[in-house]
């Protein structure tokens, strides 16, 4: 679906930074909204969404155990 979004655990991305994790989450938001830039009626929950996606993902990161590695995936800031 998202071709442009980056695989953000390691050892894919040995380095993952809050950035990163917003990044993706706005490509998602945009694809699924079907808008690069909402229109001003629909900014508040566009941004809405953007902030529960980037808040689901990192969390999603940071409890990802990665094989080999002994411990769970780390986002750095």
């Amino acid at each position: 679906m998202c071709r442009s979004i980056k695989t953000l655990r390691p050892p894919m991305a040995p380095e993952v930074h809050d950035e990163d994790i917003r990044a993706a989450a706005l490509q998602y938001v945009r694809k699924v909204s079907g808008f690069r830039a909402p229109a001003a009626h629909n900014q508040e929950v566009f941004d809405t969404a953007l902030a529960a996606i980037t808040a689901a993902t990192a969390d999603l990161l940071a409890g990802l155990e990665v094989r080999g590695s002994g411990s769970a995936a780390t986002t750095a800031s």
